[in-house]
This record gives structure tokens, sequence and C-alpha cells, in this order.
């Protein structure tokens, strides 16, 4: 993916996302971006569905409290805008469909890429007062970064 298409797609999400000076909108997306990038200089996980990840999975919330199915809802927009927007190998694209859908069920992941890119995501969580906890992360790297 080269930096084009990554506009391009950070342009969609963005006019696309339905909700205002929220939480869960583009500059958390970016910080999950800078988190997910960091771990990734360590651990080696792909920089591209990293990159995917962060302005993908909270690009269809509706709103900022409980909604249960915004991971599907982002997992659903990956599959309408690969080919369009990205391209992923079919076995990348499945882990991506996977990490949008599942990335609110408080899960770990042994998966590098999933692990690496949930992490990211809940290492942002001070920014709604929520201190990480160490059981929710997945990889050795972000455990170090929380601290």
């Amino acid at each position: 993916m080269d930096g084009q298409e990554l506009t391009a797609l950070w342009r969609f999400c963005t006019e696309n996302f339905q909700l205002r000076d929220t939480c869960h909108g583009p500059t958390h997306w970016e910080q999950v971006q800078t988190f997910g990038l960091a771990i990734a200089r360590e651990n080696g996980a792909s920089r591209e569905f990293i990159r995917l990840f962060a302005v993908l999975h909270d690009s269809c919330r509706e709103n900022e409290s409980i909604d249960p199915d915004h991971g599907l809802r982002a997992a659903n927009r990956a599959k309408e805008l690969r080919g369009k927007l990205f391209d992923l190998d079919d076995s990348m694209f499945e882990k991506l469909v996977i990490c949008c859908r599942d990335h609110a069920k408080g899960q770990t992941s042994t998966d590098l890429e999933i692990g690496t890119c949930w992490d990211a995501d809940r290492l942002d969580l001070p920014r709604v007062c929520i201190t990480p906890d160490e059981r929710y992360l997945s990889t050795e790297v972000a455990k170090r970064m929380r601290l």
C-alpha cells in the first residue's frame, strides 16, 4: 500500500465517520497507528496491516458508549473497500477482518499482527481515563510500553 492509497483510505473513513468531536475518531486512529508502528519496530509486525487496522477499527462507530457491533461494521467496511482503496493477500485480509471484528471483545492474541493491533488500541485507553491492564495485552513490547 503506497502513501496515496493510505491517504485515500483515511480520507474516505474520515469523511464517512458519523461522530464528531469524539474520543473514537481520527485522532484516536492516528494514536493507534503510532503505538502499533512503535510495537512493530520491535516485533516485526506488518506496518501495512497496522495502518489498515488503525484507520478502520473504529471508523464505523455509531455512538461513543456501548456499540457492540462497531467492530463487525468495520470488518464489513474492510470487505467493501478491499480492491478499491487497498489490497491485501487472502490470509492477511482474513486476519484484518478478525482483527477489526473482535478488537473490542477483551481478548488477547498470539498472532503477531492481531496482537500488535489490539495492543496499540488498548495503549490509547488513557484518553478515556483507563489504565491499560497487562492481562489484556498480547505483546511483551506493549506490556513494557504501558509502564
